[in-house]
């Protein structure tokens, strides 16, 4: 009896298994888009939240960092990079636009050149930071525009220019002064579009 008992319990168990199996393609459908659903928005979920508080792709519109960047070129930002470490002198970083007027862009890409507390001025069309010549691989020409008087950069900001100095190139701390902290956005790590100029900057 037992036995009887105990073959019939599994034969049912089987039954219940192969009726689960069989369910109706509409029930298998509703639970797979569900499933669907769910996982899309996690990983925009994810996404957004790093896009917001660790990196950012930009695009380069404009010449004003020509040599170092061309129109169209793709950049990784890196912007908890700022929670641990402030920009350096010869950081690219990219800005919001502190100016204003029909000119105004939402975002800025530039060189720090300048940070707190230094002394920085263009003299017979070179750059100097606290009296001396600035260390400037990447540009190609002197620079074109006036020169003017030191200015000493105040507490949490920074001068910025762009690599292009041929005259009238680049709007920057030239035009708006110099940049308060928490108009930076992130620091450029590096180009990664098109393949063939990926490097770190």
């Amino acid at each position: 009896m037992g036995e009887e008992y105990t073959s019939f319990r599994k034969r049912s168990d089987r039954a219940t298994r192969l009726q689960r199996h069989q369910a109706s393609p509409g029930r298998k459908f509703s639970s797979g888009l569900k499933e669907w659903v769910i996982m899309v928005v996690s990983v925009f979920a994810v996404m957004s939240l790093l896009n917001l508080f660790v990196f950012n792709i930009s695009m380069v519109k404009g010449h004003s960092m020509q040599p170092t960047l061309y129109e169209g070129e793709r950049l990784f930002i890196n912007k908890i990079a700022l929670a641990f470490e402030r920009p350096k002198r010869g950081d690219v970083i990219v800005l919001h636009d502190p100016s204003s007027g029909p000119s105004r862009k939402e975002y800025l890409v530039k060189r720090v050149v300048a940070i707190p507390g230094d002394v920085v001025e263009v003299r017979d069309h070179k750059l100097y930071i606290n009296g001396k010549p600035g260390e400037e691989p990447y540009v190609d020409t002197v620079i074109e525009d006036e020169d003017f008087a030191p200015v000493t950069v105040g507490k949490d900001q920074f001068f910025v220019m762009g690599d292009n100095r041929h005259a009238g190139a680049s709007k920057d701390s030239r035009y708006f002064g110099a940049v308060p902290l928490d108009l930076i956005v992130g620091r450029v790590s590096f180009i990664w579009w098109p393949l063939s100029k990926i490097h770190a900057l």
